[in-house]
């Protein structure tokens, strides 16, 4: 299977404060850009240790603005346009729904019954009127097999995790622990999956 580096978007001030963006179209703040550039020259530093010429990727992003402009801001430390770069809809973050830019404490007392159902199975719970995981997960699988070349991809936390699935490195209930770090790359190759920081 071709290799998968991934990125996960910058930070944006929702997420600095807390907030579910889901598909809202959230931007990238000073931090976030510095992110989005430092991943950049991490994936740069792997690809001059592998030989590879950056230019000989494909890149693809989910269409949300936040891993758009990550995407291009990654692009330029590694000496390439910022356009050049395909975008597709199966990247995209699950939808939190009635709790996009809610926070957790928020969630919890819109609807403490389907909160509580959800932190006990996150997998294939939805968030009120959104998306689970599992439903979102087909979209993603379908993108991994239709990856032909090695790929650079932006998306967003649930995208990774669902990619950790698709590429079998962790159960889904594995796939939920841990954070998603934001300025490194997830290398997906062989089988494993290597964190860049």
């Amino acid at each position: 299977m071709p290799t998968i580096y991934f990125m996960r978007h910058g930070q944006t001030d929702w997420n600095a404060t807390g907030r579910y963006q889901g598909t809202q179209d959230i931007p990238l703040n000073d931090k976030g850009r510095g992110q989005a550039s430092t991943a950049g020259r991490l994936l740069g530093e792997v690809l001059a240790r592998e030989g590879r010429d950056a230019a000989t990727l494909s890149y693809v992003s989910s269409p949300l603005g936040r891993a758009r402009v990550t995407m291009e801001l990654a692009r330029v430390k590694l000496g390439l346009p910022a356009q050049g770069y395909a975008t597709d809809e199966r990247l995209r973050e699950i939808t939190y729904g009635a709790w996009e830019g809610f926070t957790v404490e928020q969630m919890q007392a819109s609807d403490a019954k389907i909160y509580a159902a959800r932190q006990a199975d996150r997998w294939t719970v939805a968030p009120l009127r959104g998306e689970s995981y599992a439903d979102r997960f087909p979209f993603v699988a379908d993108w991994v097999a239709s990856v032909t070349a090695d790929t650079v991809a932006v998306g967003h936390v649930g995208t990774c995790r669902m990619l950790m699935v698709a590429c079998g490195v962790k159960t889904p209930t594995e796939a939920l622990e841990g954070l998603i770090l934001q300025g490194s790359v997830y290398m997906f190759r062989d089988g494993g999956l290597e964190i860049v920081s």
